[in-house]
């Protein structure tokens, strides 16, 4: 059988950086556990406009649709501001999501123990945190119609189209139930339903699904508002929770910062198994390019290489190997090494980029 086949994406920024480190795991992997990839590389966002002329060429598209999983770095930069929307660096990775139909976003919170104390909430609270957020990503408010700014009489105003069909909000649903199943088997699904007719439709539809096909999964149903307010009173009550794109982005955020660093903060945008069975996919960190330590070494790779975590376990059915990653990091961060976005108020001595990933290579070796 052919080797799995990964098409890389470093972008912008720190996104060179830190999938350096994410290369030298493939290359662990192929060298200590026999696990082969089929490596390309391409440009996305401001590097690909500096070259093409656009932030996605068509080929590097193509690329993607044809390879089992493409892991981004980050895109975008100040250099890049002026640029009219339609090439901004932002609309590679819009373009990758939509042409992909890269439809349930898993954005995981976990909270390793070492790192309790970064968060703003009290360790108790947080300390063993572990849930993930499964936001629909291809349709609701960010692409219904009509939108646009508009003048009416003597004024303008702007437009936004809340809009969801029935198979948009069940496919991502079964997305999250079969997550859960491999979980803690427990769903809370989070709309407006109290005052938002698509929250009545997804509230209905999740709940079909469920009682049809997974009666198994535990499933609650909360208005996001509340789950915005639970998210910070007691994370740990949810196993995952599944919700529509806007509410996802603002409630995937909330649950970020529980964690104490965005450089630890993985995630996977999945779709429609492909014809071998495994199913679109693209892996990226939560960290956007970060251009004022670029080229300087002080990056955390650590969610760009969870990322990649990611895509063992869900692309490729390597779930032990994932765990042999995770279990990694968790170890190198125990022994007390921290990248600068993870040094506390008692000070002490950074390590780079780089020594971050080969800190976590040597316990990969260890872990054997």
């Amino acid at each position: 059988m052919a080797n799995p086949s990964l098409l890389i994406l470093a972008g912008d920024g720190i996104g060179p950086e830190v999938m350096a480190e994410v290369k030298k795991i493939i290359a662990w992997m192929g060298a200590r556990r026999g696990v082969t990839f089929d490596v390309a590389e391409d440009l996305v966002g401001g590097s690909a406009y500096d070259k093409h002329g656009t932030p996605l060429h068509d080929d590097t598209m193509a690329k993607a649709q044809a390879v089992d999983a493409v892991l981004l770095g980050a895109v975008g930069g100040p250099k890049y501001d002026t640029l009219d929307f339609s090439v901004k660096p932002e609309r590679g990775l819009l373009r990758l999501r939509k042409e992909m139909d890269l439809f349930s976003n898993l954005r995981p919170a976990q909270c390793f123990d070492a790192l309790a104390d970064f968060s703003s909430l009290k360790k108790d609270v947080v300390a063993g945190l572990d849930i993930v957020i499964v936001r629909e990503l291809t349709s609701g408010v960010y692409f219904g119609e009509p939108r646009g700014i508009f003048t009416e009489g003597n004024e303008r105003v702007g437009i936004n189209t809340q809009r969801y069909t029935e198979s948009e909000i069940a496919r991502v649903a079964r997305s999250a139930f079969e997550l859960a199943r491999k979980r803690a088997n427990k769903v809370c699904s989070m709309e407006k339903a109290n005052v938002m007719e698509s929250g009545i439709l997804w509230r209905e539809v999740v709940q079909d699904i469920h009682d049809k096909e997974y009666p198994d999964v535990a499933l609650s149903h909360m208005y996001a508002d509340n789950g915005a307010m639970q998210l910070v009173r007691w994370p740990k009550q949810f196993d995952v929770i599944v919700t529509d794109n806007l509410f996802g982005d603002i409630l995937s955020d909330c649950a970020a910062m529980l964690t104490g660093s965005l450089g630890m903060l993985p995630s996977a945008s999945l779709g429609a198994p492909m014809a071998n069975g495994r199913p679109k996919a693209l892996y990226e960190p939560v960290h956007g390019s970060a251009p004022d330590i670029a080229g300087q070494g002080k990056a955390n790779p650590i969610a760009c290489i969870l990322s990649f975590a990611m895509a063992l376990r869900y692309s490729f059915d390597l779930g032990e190997d994932a765990a042999r990653v995770e279990k990694a990091v968790e170890q190198v961060l125990a022994n007390g090494l921290r990248t600068a976005d993870l040094m506390g108020p008692d000070g002490g001595t950074p390590i780079s980029t780089s020594q971050m990933g080969d800190a976590i290579i040597a316990a990969l070796d260890a872990s054997l």
